[in-house]
């Protein structure tokens, strides 16, 4: 029988992306540098994406829209049976807590919920102790100059998650389809990716709602698409109402994104960014349209005034 060779085990290579080490984490209370807040490899979290998180942002020193993302983040642990033993009051303090000791004035916030350490098998029969984990730091989703001159997109062959195998409403860790989908637009030289459920309904990008433009009447798949329910949607949709602009949740098909007059996308990490082109068919004039600046400017004054 052929027998491998015997080669060295090589050794830990240095990874490029290595947090701040004077970065501190809270996880199950304690605040730890990278080195130090650790989970166990056996934590279902990492065996198998059991787990929930929410992204949160952080401005002029207050934790924007933080009930929306805690009601968010325990209604997404309710529907995976993952009960962490923690009130909303008690996480709450957490992210102050944490962004209090790392000074983030204007950031951002990952928050995890973990299934906890559990046997090799997907059974949640054997698992105990979920962590909670919250990182605070700073993003940075798209560079300056693409919120001017707005993002080319493609459509993805990776399909959202159909709602009756797992509903895209959970934040769930379980993110591989669009993972997927945005290396799919990486490929194709675009930024990022809309994606389509099982019927060919536009859902959304890979990590940001969508909205276009018609007639100057705003347009977004329904929940019943498969979407995340974002926050920034919700908000962006309230503040057009405000602004006198009819906004209709309404199932869109490609031809809808060939045809739009503005497309734009929200997103905690993104706020309101512009979409020029989708599949290299130009949208609009090519520049990130009127409505969306004018939303964009609404979201950046409400904001500043949070």
């Amino acid at each position: 029988m052929d027998t491998l060779t015997a080669e060295p085990i090589p050794a830990r290579r240095r990874n490029p992306y290595e947090p701040n080490p004077a970065l501190l984490i809270w996880i199950d209370g304690a605040l730890l540098p990278p080195g130090e807040a650790k989970i166990s490899v056996f934590d279902h979290a990492l065996l198998y994406g059991d787990g929930v998180f929410e992204g949160i942002r952080v401005y002029h020193g207050k934790i924007f829209k933080e009930a929306e993302h805690i009601r968010r983040l325990f209604e997404s642990a309710k529907a995976l049976r993952i009960d962490f033993g923690m009130t909303p009051q008690q996480v709450s303090a957490a992210m102050h807590e944490t962004i209090e000791a790392n000074d983030v004035a204007d950031g951002y916030i990952r928050l995890v919920v973990t299934r906890g350490v559990g046997s090799l098998g997907i059974s949640t029969k054997h698992t105990a102790c979920p962590s909670v984990i919250i990182i605070a730091g700073t993003i940075q989703l798209y560079p300056p100059e693409l919120y001017q001159a707005g993002l080319k997109c493609v459509i993805s062959s990776y399909l959202r998650t159909n709602p009756n195998s797992l509903s895209p409403r959970v934040k769930s860790l379980n993110y591989l389809n669009n993972i997927m989908a945005k290396l799919e637009a990486q490929d194709a030289g675009a930024h990022e990716a809309v994606m389509l459920n099982d019927e060919g309904h536009v859902a959304e990008c890979t990590g940001d709602n969508i909205f276009l433009i018609r007639n100057g009447e705003l347009q977004t798949p329904p929940a019943c698409a498969g979407i995340l329910e974002g926050v920034t949607r919700g908000l962006v949709m309230a503040l057009a109402r405000g602004l006198g602009f009819t906004v209709r949740e309404a199932e869109l098909i490609r031809h809808d994104l060939y045809v739009a007059d503005e497309i734009f996308l929200t997103g905690t990490a993104a706020e309101i960014i512009g979409v020029v082109s989708v599949d290299n068919r130009i949208v609009g004039d090519g520049k990130p349209g009127p409505i969306t600046r004018r939303l964009a400017a609404e979201f950046a004054r409400y904001r500043n005034e949070y």
